[in-house]
């Protein structure tokens, strides 16, 4: 799934491309996304003019001068295509067109795991999708104070918690391991057992990581592109994630005696880290 880094940079993209421009025309080939496509989504945005962009979470949001805002999120398998002018014929899986004075937006999502609704832009802080958000990483309130204060008496798995959605917003699978590496704290550790100073590494880590991956374009692991088709190239700069029994970047172990970097499964989700510096 897309995770933050990779809807920043969708988002990014998207607003060089069609800021500004007025919507001519929609096409909904597939209304069966998780959520379904609104029965009056055409008749609510054609005409409009994109005002802005912002990103929620891993939800890229789109401001019209109408007053609604479309949200839109990829799932797991979802991407957006850019193209100069409206195709004259649709691949497989292009479940959603918006075609601008300025391009066209196709959304192409095999899995069918996202999706794209509409809001009144003056209510977006209470729909339901984004009601129980923690905070962005790049909020004031996401502080170290905040974080063991969240992280009192809880037992669940440090790497679960920076998972945790209502816990900070954005952060997912794979950016979670790689947090937990440059902070040099085991995954498996129990949140309350995370120390005011481990608490303020995983803020400082936490944006760091994420600034260097929205930089890279985001991590090209499985299907993800960016809208003008490239790959995300953070993935080059992974210190642990999906590196099973290699050497971490930083790490100066005999690699035969400690197995290069570990993998196990916290809360159902795959997570590595190098038992050696991580502690």
């Amino acid at each position: 799934m897309p995770e933050l880094p990779e809807v920043e940079t969708i988002k990014n993209t998207v607003a060089a491309a069609v800021d500004g421009a007025v919507i001519l025309n929609v096409i909904v080939n597939q209304p069966k996304l998780r959520l379904p496509v609104p029965n009056d989504f055409t008749k609510q945005i054609v005409g409009a003019r994109i005002e802005s962009f912002k990103r929620i979470a891993k939800y890229m949001l789109i401001n019209l001068n109408n007053g609604q805002t479309i949200i839109w999120h990829f799932g797991m398998s979802g991407k957006i295509k850019i193209k100069s002018q409206m195709p004259t014929t649709f691949e497989k899986h292009d479940h959603l067109i918006i075609e601008t004075d300025k391009g066209t937006l196709i959304y192409n999502d095999p899995r069918r795991f996202g999706l794209v609704v509409l809001c009144e832009s003056d209510k977006i802080k209470q729909h339901k999708l984004f009601a129980d958000l923690g905070p962005d990483p790049w909020d004031k309130e996401f502080n170290t104070e905040y974080l063991l204060q969240k992280f009192k008496n809880k037992k669940a798995a440090i790497k679960v918690a920076l998972l945790n959605q209502t816990i900070v917003c954005g952060i997912g699978n794979i950016y979670a391991s790689e947090i937990l590496y440059y902070a040099r704290i085991l995954p498996n550790r129990t949140s309350e057992s995370i120390t005011k100073a481990e608490a303020e590494l995983i803020v400082k880590f936490t944006r760091q990581v994420l600034e260097e991956a929205i930089e890279a374009g985001g991590s090209t692991i499985h299907d993800y592109k960016k809208p003008d088709g490239d790959i995300g190239y953070f993935q080059q700069k992974h210190c642990v994630y999906n590196k099973t029994g290699q050497k971490c970047p930083q790490c100066r172990c005999n690699i035969r005696k400690t197995g290069g970097i570990q993998k196990t499964v916290l809360g159902g989700r795959s997570t590595f880290y190098c038992n050696t510096l991580q502690k």
